[in-house]
């Protein structure tokens, strides 16, 4: 078993390395392909290798895309099969820790919570691996408020990193509602760029597909590149819809996405990292503007 998975993890690395040569000469057919139906002059870099690249073109499939990427390989069963979770929390955690992350195994259905203990990060993430859970959660807190979510797909990632903020729990809302086991509907809002999409996904693919009558609705919604999580049930009074929110409710930032899996995130590519502190940070947002 563990020879097949690191023959498994090796050649995912291989496609992986290959996927930017492969983008690359894509591109540049791309580009010869434009020139010719437009009729305008080929770019100078491309004149050399233009007519061999022009017959490489031609036995490309047009109704498709020509490059794989490596997210093709994370998510290649997603809604085909439904996701398995495993969530725990940082070693040590206080009552309210242990609390969120009881409330979070209600949001994620064909989840489950287990002690983190003394356990090891490699033991656990080997351990879920080896009984086909597809996704890791991990819940962090700073004197008993919960202020991190790692997620981290599984086999071989990608593992984002979120910063919470203004959380409030279930316990802490007012005439809170009844908790739903169907499974939800989900809003996204603004996303619209390339980093925006890939952060959807990764929240995406922890549901599985829903009901056309379930009556439970979570709503990620990015302002600023803060995702608002929102999780409401509704239902129809005399015509009208009235949601009842069942929490938990809170704030999330997203601050770094590593192309691994977290029992060797220190030897993993970071695929996006938040640079708070360049001059340009505070101008841009990284989730809704296609440009960034």
């Amino acid at each position: 078993m563990l020879r097949r998975q690191q023959r498994l993890r090796r050649e995912y690395l291989y496609r992986k390395a290959l996927e930017g040569q492969k983008r690359a000469v894509t591109e540049k057919k791309d580009k010869v392909r434009r020139a010719l139906e437009e009729n305008n002059e080929l770019p100078t870099d491309l004149r050399e290798g233009a007519l061999a690249l022009q017959r490489a073109s031609e036995y490309d499939d047009e109704s498709g895309e020509h490059v794989t990427s490596h997210e093709d390989d994370e998510y290649r069963w997603a809604g085909v099969e439904d996701p398995k979770i495993v969530i725990t929390t940082s070693h040590d955690p206080s009552s309210r820790l242990k609390m969120f992350a009881k409330e979070m195994k209600l949001i994620f259905p064909n989840s489950q919570r287990i002690n983190r203990g003394k356990y090891e990060m490699k033991k656990l993430v080997e351990a879920c691996r080896s009984n086909d859970v597809t996704d890791f959660i991990v819940l962090h807190e700073t004197r008993g408020v919960p202020d991190a979510l790692v997620i981290c797909h599984l086999p071989y990632g990608p593992t984002a990193y979120f910063q919470l903020l203004n959380t409030v729990m279930r316990h802490d809302i007012p005439n809170i509602g009844t908790m739903s086991e169907a499974y939800p509907h989900l809003l996204f809002n603004n996303f619209n760029s390339k980093l925006g999409q890939r952060t959807m996904n990764i929240l995406k693919y922890l549901f599985p597909v829903p009901k056309e009558e379930s009556k439970r609705v979570i709503t990620f919604a990015n302002q600023d590149d803060y995702i608002s999580f929102r999780h409401h049930v509704y239902k129809k009074v005399q015509g009208k819809i009235e949601l009842s929110e069942v929490g938990p409710r809170f704030e999330m930032k997203l601050y770094e996405i590593k192309l691994g899996t977290l029992d060797i995130a220190n030897a993993c590519d970071s695929e996006w990292v938040l640079r708070p502190y360049m001059n340009t940070a505070r101008k841009r947002t990284f989730l809704s503007n296609e440009e960034s």
